[in-house]
């Protein structure tokens, strides 16, 4: 009887371990999955123990997808205030230098010779989002409008300057083109689209290409302009027979009307989101996570698609606000890539996201 009552005790325990082993194992099975789907690949930050004021200033190109992340890290982390002014990459570069402001955001880089000028020592690039660069154009009765790289070189150089003119006329066969004067638009300011504008057409224009590349190059005389670029749209949009460069958020939101651009595979292609994924695809990215998408190899590659960054210093004297511009960076990183899309960007490809989200540990704080 003690027997039988001893092997029933026994019995029951062994049960019960099993039981509770078999419930860890499954247990930790289904942690692992749920880790492995949802767990954020960026850096493991407290966005509730971050606190501070982060000042940003810079290209207005990423302004739609840094308002929408502003936002969405406010939620995560309320004691952080993350202000940004969108004056162009040209002055988010300079104010980064001048240590006016914690990150700057930028279309184009720190040309070496202003390295220099960073007071801060050395910097990073981290690339939150890409778009492409619209050729958006205001021709009364011509809803669809083919160019090639050489025309739209031409045409932004001064050499072609009426819209029936051969060059154009070849890009679009069976469409009836009117004799309207072209007015070429471009930033009146030091721009990072500009820089990726005139630097696909250095690239792929050829010898009908013939202006220095860069922030702010040299036009021919009777250029319309406009500051940034919903200053650019606002132009076209009031300016008959005129052309210019536009990020697509600001092109969408402005209703503009943009052309086909050929590739380097020689397939017109429209600008889309999924056009600039594409050329993310077969871009090249550099050792400091600079990246060219320009005139990037694929048949559904968008050929003039940019890049955009945040630069910040790589040393970080104030514990408090290094780790809360940690937190944004990291922010823009894992969760604000899924605000993208609705911000008319197209998010970073996953072997960029995680080299970006790496290099955060190249950050020294305090």
């Amino acid at each position: 009887m003690i027997a039988s009552k001893r092997r029933l005790l026994v019995a029951a325990a062994l049960f019960t371990a099993l039981g509770l082993l078999s419930a860890a194992c499954s247990s930790n099975k289904s942690d692992t999955t749920t880790a492995d789907s949802t767990a954020p690949v960026g850096a493991n930050i407290d966005y509730a123990s971050l606190s501070g004021t982060l000042n940003g200033s810079g290209s207005t190109f990423q302004k739609a997808f840094d308002e929408d992340a502003i936002g969405g890290f406010k939620e995560v982390a309320p004691n952080v205030t993350v202000n940004y002014g969108a004056g162009g990459s040209g002055k988010g570069k300079t104010d980064l230098a001048s240590q006016v402001t914690q990150w700057a955001g930028s279309d184009s880089a720190v040309k070496d010779a202003d390295l220099p000028t960073f007071k801060g020592g050395a910097i990073l690039y981290f690339p939150t989002v890409a778009a492409p660069v619209t050729v958006s154009y205001n021709l009364s009765g011509v809803d669809k409008l083919q160019l090639s790289p050489a025309t739209l070189a031409q045409i932004f150089t001064g050499k072609v300057t009426t819209w029936d003119a051969s060059a154009i006329a070849a890009d679009n066969p069976g469409v009836t083109l009117p004799s309207t004067k072209i007015v070429p638009t471009v930033r009146s300011d030091g721009s990072g689209t500009t820089s990726a504008f005139t630097n696909y057409l250095k690239a792929a224009g050829g010898s009908d290409w013939t202006i220095e590349a860069g922030d702010k190059p040299t036009w021919p005389t009777g250029f319309g302009t406009g500051n940034g670029n919903n200053g650019v749209a606002q132009s076209i949009q009031q300016t008959p027979g005129s052309i210019g460069y536009v990020d697509y958020s600001d092109a969408v939101a402005s209703k503009l009307t943009f052309a086909s651009i050929k590739n380097k595979a020689g397939t017109y292609v429209a600008a889309t989101l999924d056009g600039a994924s594409a050329a993310l695809n077969g871009a090249k990215v550099n050792a400091n996570l600079t990246v060219n998408a320009l005139n990037a190899t694929g048949a559904d590659a968008y050929p003039i698609t940019a890049v955009t960054y945040v630069i910040i210093y790589q040393t970080q004297p104030d514990a408090g606000l290094g780790n809360a511009l940690k937190g944004w960076v990291n922010y823009l990183l894992t969760d604000g890539q899924e605000l993208a899309a609705g911000a008319n960007f197209a998010k970073l490809s996953s072997s960029l996201q995680q080299q970006a989200v790496a290099q955060l540990g190249q950050i020294k704080i305090g």
